[in-house]
């Protein structure tokens, strides 16, 4: 994340000036390569840099953001981006799968790992080298990517034929040309974007550790299997309400109306956590399963409705550069989630047997107020979606 921050706006411009494509090839490529070079990390060093590295030279998430929406017709743009944060909500739960499953495979698989092999020496470098294996595969269908930034002459004729329509319809591009800094409509939805970010990343990193602590400090003992199977039941529902769910949602309430409502009722569900401690069985699976799954449905609901509203509020050969700058942004408010999340356990439980609002409601309360914060900030008068007239063929 903080490779990420420093990098993003950089590969947002790029991704304006040379075109998507190459931005995106050159940053699947450097999963190839330092993912696994992570798994052949010999010291903690090592490891940090490889990582801080990968986050620095991959600059995927803004230009594929931009792609999502040039290649989609106007009315599947919302179910596009959808697909694009789903797939990130996926990667969040097939990956440390990946990586409980084939780490150390010569202590789980002795009879197909030698512990004289290279996965004796190096652990974690199976489960490194599937993935960047998989990402090889995914840079070689990159050659049969369109490219949606074509840069060309335009005839004089032509030029005087589009200013003739834009001064006759009013459209929406003369405002969303200017400066990023004075576009109202994209400057409102920064906010909401960071901190809805740095909720979803204090939700993680909180839900597993208050799964696994504990009951005396307000936790479910649930063990890694436990808050695992709870992950993939999340990640298999997110699928499910993506693909079939999700469009009739955003049809029926429009973009701006679902990203409020599904951050409210975020809120509401979130505050029935803490109660889950006096359930036990059967009640609990289902207050937690139920909840967990509705938690990354409403969550993907605000995410996509937000980036819907950046993209669509700026011009196409904007978008990366805008992309860029919000993915900074969040990546900032995301490097700092974890730490402030865990600190802000680690205290809570101290405080477990306070009389008036114990430890594990002061959790979450806290992730409810950065839920808030977003909310409030989606009432921005700014916060509007125009109409998508980026490209006159």
């Amino acid at each position: 994340m903080v490779g990420r921050t420093f990098a993003a706006i950089f590969w947002g411009t790029a991704a304006d000036r040379i075109g998507r494509k190459p931005v995106i090839a050159f940053s699947i490529l450097s999963v190839v390569i330092f993912n696994t070079l992570f798994g052949l990390s010999t010291t903690f060093r090592m490891a940090i840099a490889t990582r801080f590295m990968l986050g620095a030279l991959n600059g995927l998430l803004a230009p594929i953001k931009a792609y999502c929406v040039e290649v989609c017709q106007t009315e599947h743009q919302a179910l596009g981006l959808s697909v694009v944060n789903t797939a990130w909500g996926l990667g969040l739960i097939v990956g440390p799968a990946l990586g409980g499953y084939l780490a150390q495979p010569t202590k789980k698989y002795p009879q197909i790992f030698a512990k004289e092999s290279v996965f004796g020496r190096f652990p974690y470098l199976l489960p490194c080298l599937s993935v960047s294996s998989l990402a090889a595969i995914v840079l070689i269908s990159c050659i049969w990517l369109p490219e949606t930034i074509h840069k060309h002459k335009v005839p004089k004729k032509d030029i005087k034929i589009v200013d003739a329509l834009s001064s006759k319809e009013g459209c929406w591009d003369s405002p969303r040309k200017k400066s990023l800094l004075k576009n109202r409509a994209w400057m409102s939805t920064m906010l909401p974007y960071c901190f809805f970010g740095l909720h979803d990343a204090a939700y993680s990193e909180i839900l597993s550790l208050w799964a696994v602590s504990d009951r005396k400090y307000g936790g479910l003992s649930f063990s890694t299997e436990d808050i695992g199977e709870v992950l993939a039941v999340a990640g298999a529902s997110l699928l499910v309400y993506q693909l079939i769910i999700y469009s009739w949602v955003h049809k029926i309430l429009g973009t701006v109306n679902s990203t409020r409502i599904a951050s409210a009722v975020s809120i509401l569900v979130l505050a029935t956590y803490p109660f889950m401690s006096h359930l036990s069985g059967v009640k609990l699976s289902f207050a937690i399963f139920s909840a967990a799954m509705m938690k990354s449905a409403l969550a993907i609901t605000t995410t996509t409705g937000i980036c819907l509203l950046q993209n669509n509020s700026v011009c196409q050969e904007q978008r990366g550069t805008a992309n860029g700058i919000s993915t900074t942004a969040m990546s900032f408010f995301k490097s700092i989630s974890p730490i402030g999340a865990g600190a802000l356990f680690s205290w809570a439980q101290k405080r477990q047997d306070a009389t008036f609002l114990p430890g594990d409601k002061v959790v979450f309360v806290m992730l409810n107020l950065t839920a808030l914060l977003g909310l409030i900030f989606t009432f921005e008068p700014f916060l509007v979606l125009p109409r998508a007239q980026d490209q006159i063929h």
